[in-house]
C-alpha cells in the first residue's frame, strides 16, 4: 500500500483519495471504503460497518496532517502516529507491479493500526524526501480537495490542472473586464 513515496507517490494518492472521499461523504459506508481500498491495491480486508466507522475516525488524524503547512508541526503529528501505530515495513510484490514497501500490521492489530501506520510512514517519507509539506488543499474557489504535490519547481496550489486553468481563466477575464 505505501510505496516508497520518493520513488512513486502512488501510496500517497490513496491518502488524498481517502481524505477526499470522507470530505465529500463523511458517512461513507463499508462498500465505498472497500472499493477505495481495492482500487489502490490495499490489503484484502472485508470491511464491516464497524470497520468503516473505525476507518472514518482514524482518517481524521490523517486529514489533520494534510491540513498542516508547517513542517515541524507535520513532523510532530506524523511522529505521534508512528509512536502509537508503529509500522512493520516489508517489501512486497503485488501481481503486475514492481517490489514496493508496505506496512504489515501485527496479527493482533486491526484496520486502524494498518491505516495509521501506513499513512504515517508514507507521509513521513514524503516529508523527509521533499523537506516540506508537499501536500495541501486546492486553492481554487469552491474546491477544497486534498492533493499531493509531485512537482519539482514551484509549489502546487491546485488539485488538478482543471482547477488551475479555471482560476487563470477567471483572473484573465477579470483583468479584461477592468481594461
Amino acid at each position: 500500500m505505501t510505496d516508497d513515496p520518493a520513488a512513486n507517490p502512488r501510496g500517497l494518492h490513496f491518502i488524498t483519495d481517502l481524505a477526499n472521499t470522507l470530505h465529500d461523504n463523511p458517512r461513507a459506508q463499508a462498500a465505498d471504503l472497500q472499493a477505495l481500498l481495492e482500487h489502490h491495491g490495499g490489503p484484502p480486508f472485508r470491511l464491516t460497518d464497524t470497520d468503516a466507522r473505525e476507518l472514518r475516525e482514524a482518517a481524521r488524524h490523517i486529514t489533520r496532517i494534510l491540513t498542516l503547512h508547517d513542517e515541524d508541526q507535520a513532523a510532530a503529528a506524523i511522529n505521534t502516529l508512528l509512536d502509537r501505530h508503529p509500522p512493520h515495513p516489508r517489501l512486497v510484490r503485488l501481481p503486475g507491479r514492481p517490489w514496493s514497501l508496505h506496512t504489515q500490521a501485527p496479527p493482533t492489530a486491526g484496520l486502524t493500526h494498518w491505516l495509521l501506520s501506513t499513512c504515517a510512514l508514507a507521509l513521513g517519507l514524503w516529508l523527509s524526501e521533499r523537506g516540506t509539506c508537499a501536500w495541501g488543499r486546492c486553492a481554487a474557489p469552491g474546491c477544497d480537495r486534498f492533493y499531493i504535490d509531485t512537482g519539482r519547481r514551484t509549489p502546487q496550489r491546485f488539485c488538478t490542472p482543471r482547477c488551475a486553468t479555471r482560476v487563470r481563466v477567471a483572473a484573465h477575464r477579470a483583468r479584461n473586464a477592468e481594461g
